[in-house]
């Protein structure tokens, strides 16, 4: 087993008031630190990964899971996805009622065929396995004052494996069984063992037109996670919109970048102790180029 690990996390791009500035680091750090004790305790990608998020759905500072915001029918309809490295496993849930941790039912469905299950046969799925949730009477209580946005990790263990996992509420006001980019593999997020991460949050639509995942993913391939991430950024400039990327990659390297006014972020990893920003250029000088 390997000394080398990392973690890189966001809550989500989107301008954050400098009354929420405080809140946004808070719950990015306390989510990182867990990462980091599982990750440099020898723990798997795939735990340290749902760990987080879980940890970021329960702070009512970001649309996902218990902060979630409400649709137009007043109901949080919740997105999540969960992918592991090794085996190109992906598990994803969209449109999902009364469930506070829906990273922890996507975890749940990487042992079955079906990849996606949206609405109602995924809350039919959370309920086989316990997973609704009973202490708010069904429902997240929707708290956050972000308006759209989500929240995402990548993270590479000691043994050389990869997970990516993300979370979110989706669009406030937005119509009923609206889907955004969150559970799509190559739109908002994807993993591979040999190439890299990447994990992002904006706006929805203009992510899954452009396949931004996928173009970090290419753009992995033959350069540095800052360059993928600078490069995919770039696509957006021909169908508009606002977004923010995560990107690590098999070496522990990572590269973020963001076109929203504000990237609630944190890092970490065998070499560096746990950092949060709310820009990118807090954190300029750990950048590989």
């Amino acid at each position: 087993m390997s000394e080398r690990w990392a973690i890189i996390l966001h809550g989500g791009a989107r301008k954050i008031e400098p009354e929420d500035a405080q809140d946004n680091r808070r719950g990015c750090m306390a989510a990182l630190e867990i990462g980091h004790g599982l990750l440099s305790a020898g723990g798997e990608a795939i735990d340290a990964v749902e760990a987080v998020v879980r940890q970021l759905e329960a702070d009512v500072t970001f649309n996902a899971g218990y902060g979630a915001v409400l649709n137009a029918e007043g109901v949080a309809q919740l997105d999540a996805a969960i992918m592991t490295g090794a085996d190109l496993a992906v598990g994803a849930v969209a449109a999902l009622e009364g469930v506070r941790h829906p990273v922890s039912v996507a975890r749940r469905m990487l042992a079955e065929t079906d990849g996606l299950l949206v609405a109602g046969g995924a809350r039919a799925f959370a309920a086989r396995h316990g997973l609704l949730d009973n202490e708010t009477g069904g429902e997240p209580r929707a708290l956050s004052r972000a308006s759209g946005d989500t929240v995402g990790c990548v993270v590479l263990d000691r043994s050389g494996h990869m997970a990516v996992g993300l979370s979110t509420g989706g669009l406030s006001g937005k119509s009923p069984g609206r889907v955004g980019d969150t559970p799509l593999p190559g739109c908002g997020f994807y993993v591979d063992d040999q190439v890299g991460g990447v994990a992002l949050s904006g706006d929805g639509e203009a992510i899954t037109r452009t396949l931004l995942a996928a173009r970090v993913m290419a753009a992995l391939e033959c350069g540095t996670p800052q360059n993928a991430a600078a490069r995919a950024m770039a696509h957006l400039d021909r169908v508009g919109g606002e977004a923010g990327v995560i990107a690590l990659d098999p070496r522990g390297w990572m590269g973020w970048a963001h076109t929203s006014p504000h990237f609630a972020m944190g890092l970490a990893s065998h070499q560096l102790s746990p950092r949060v920003a709310l820009h990118q250029s807090e954190l300029k000088d750990l950048l590989h180029a």
